[in-house]
């Protein structure tokens, strides 16, 4: 088991939250993920097969940057 920190400097609210979370917690191999509104950053528990490219991709499919 891994757990990545990814920043997303612009998460702020509620939606953000489920958008993002919504789009990472269904994925192959996560486990959980959580966004920080006060450090603006998701934390996520996955497999060590899962990509942190992978988990990348989906956040910004969402519209949200990553630094």
């Amino acid at each position: 088991m891994s757990t990545t920190v990814i920043s997303v400097p612009s998460v702020h609210c509620g939606h953000c939250v489920g958008s993002i979370e919504g789009a990472l917690k269904p994925m192959d191999g996560v486990k959980d993920a959580k966004v920080s509104l006060e450090e603006t950053n998701v934390t996520v528990e996955h497999d060590d097969s899962v990509d942190r490219d992978a988990l990348v991709a989906a956040i910004e499919e969402q519209g949200y940057d990553v630094a």
